[in-house]
């Protein structure tokens, strides 16, 4: 490590969600902390979620009625995962995210509120959390902001490219790439991969995911496999490498998520050909792969007045709306001259919901891939693990870096998966590292 490299006490690569809910535990213990963030701005894949988070047994649950607890939550992601989510990070997370999202309100002043009007796949009680602007960028902002309040350092276009450790394989420090060229460096005594998984990164998709090798990618270009390969070098241990977040509702030509909540309340997805081919309440994540295998690999999303109406509850389906995803048929045979199927195999399969009244109004979507949900083996104080199970004594990983909690198939990512880790992973995270500072810090005090 060079000698004159700056010094904090804790590093923490990447500003997304996970990043800085972790800068604000590290400050409200009193720790320094620096956020490095390879953009411009700090959004990442927070920003290109829906914003939504799932908690159990928060103030805003009892607030609505709502009896929840973290063994229930725990109940419902094993359930979705077929018992082959991690245990340990399973009961980290459900029990962590409630008071998470409750000290982010009463000590932050985020306000969030909880979705209503309909039930996420997999969720037996309704427990997303949402800020009111409903946008994944909002909730990044928000947490950009209440760092920075709260007296955390975020250096921005600042690219990690290495980690250093000692002979003993102890963090002491990275380098960090900057726009010039320049190559900096940190010295440290924790350091937390908040930064990215590895679905931006194509060889590694068609590695360990060769049915999404020619999706469309909807995830942020940061998550381009850094950590997984930092890990790799270090010797750490890799989990759940077969684990992802799909969605089979991206619009298609206009490039953007469209939200799933119509597909809890009615709404159907049909091939090209007028047919339907999936139970779309199973879950947006397991319909990537199902749209990707009808022919061109595309489908129609369809719904009536009083759908489109619960879609248009969200700011980005307004958007798409307005870069012109939604076409409008008054009739049945004019949904099939704009889906371009035959009238009569269409009219048949209206027939089978006839929920759905005309007008239809129609989104041809496509299926992709949003971000990975494998990486670095970690531990429930979200401290990495090498490959005899043993915790590195400073390395530290949560959200899109490490594991998460939908096993190690598409189908198993239960709605909100993503945020739950970042969020929950980033308060986990927090603690941990504060314990560790402060008995460093006793240690060299002693001395």
């Amino acid at each position: 490590m060079p000698a004159d490299a700056v010094r904090v006490e804790a590093a923490i690569v990447g500003a997304g969600a996970c990043g800085l809910v972790a800068a604000l535990g590290l400050r409200d213990a009193g720790i320094e902390c620096l956020v490095l963030e390879r953009d411009a701005a700090p959004r990442g894949s927070t920003a290109l979620s829906s914003g939504f988070v799932p908690a159990a047994g928060t103030a805003v649950q009892r607030a609505a009625g709502i009896a929840d607890d973290p063994s229930g939550f725990a109940r419902d992601i094993q359930a979705k995962a077929k018992g082959r989510a991690a245990p340990v990070l399973v009961d980290a997370y459900a029990r962590a995210i409630g008071p998470a999202i409750d000290h982010l309100m009463q000590r932050h002043g985020l306000g969030f509120e909880l979705l209503d009007g309909f039930l996420y796949p997999g969720h037996s009680v309704r427990r997303m959390h949402a800020l009111p602007e409903r946008t994944g960028a909002a909730l990044a902002m928000a947490l950009e902001a209440a760092a920075l309040r709260s007296g955390a350092d975020l250096l921005t276009q600042a690219r990690v490219v290495e980690l250093w450790c000692d002979a003993s394989q102890r963090v002491i420090g990275l380098g960090f790439e900057r726009p010039d060229g320049r190559l900096e460096h940190l010295a440290c005594e924790a350091v937390l991969l908040a930064c990215n998984g590895y679905g931006g990164n194509r060889e590694r998709v068609r590695q360990w995911l060769p049915a999404m090798a020619d999706a469309v990618y909807g995830g942020h270009v940061g998550n381009d496999g850094s950590a997984v390969a930092w890990g790799e070098a270090l010797g750490a241990a890799l989990a759940d490498l077969g684990g992802y977040q799909g969605h089979g509702s991206w619009a298609v030509p206009q490039g953007t998520l469209i939200t799933w909540a119509p597909m809890t309340e009615g709404a159907i997805q049909v091939n090209a050909q007028g047919q339907r081919f999936h139970d779309e309440t199973e879950g947006y994540s397991e319909a990537a792969v199902r749209v990707l295998s009808q022919p061109g690999g595309v489908a129609w999303n369809l719904y009536d007045d009083a759908l489109l109406a619960l879609a248009r509850r969200f700011p980005d389906f307004r958007d798409a709306e307005a870069a012109g995803a939604v076409r409008t048929a008054a009739d049945a045979p004019a949904l099939a001259r704009l889906i371009g199927c035959d009238a009569a195999v269409l009219q048949a399969t209206l027939a089978t919901v006839p929920r759905l009244r005309p007008p239809f109004h129609a989104v041809r979507v496509t299926g992709s891939l949003f971000h990975t949900q494998g990486g670095l083996d970690i531990d429930g104080h979200c401290r990495v693990l090498d490959a005899r199970g043993r915790a590195f004594a400073n390395l530290l990983a949560a959200g899109g870096a490490a594991r998460g909690v939908s096993g190690d198939a598409v189908w198993g990512y239960l709605s909100g998966n993503g945020l739950l880790s970042a969020v929950a992973g980033g308060a986990i995270a927090a603690r941990t590292m504060a314990a560790m500072l402060r008995t460093t810090g006793a240690k060299t005090d002693a001395r």
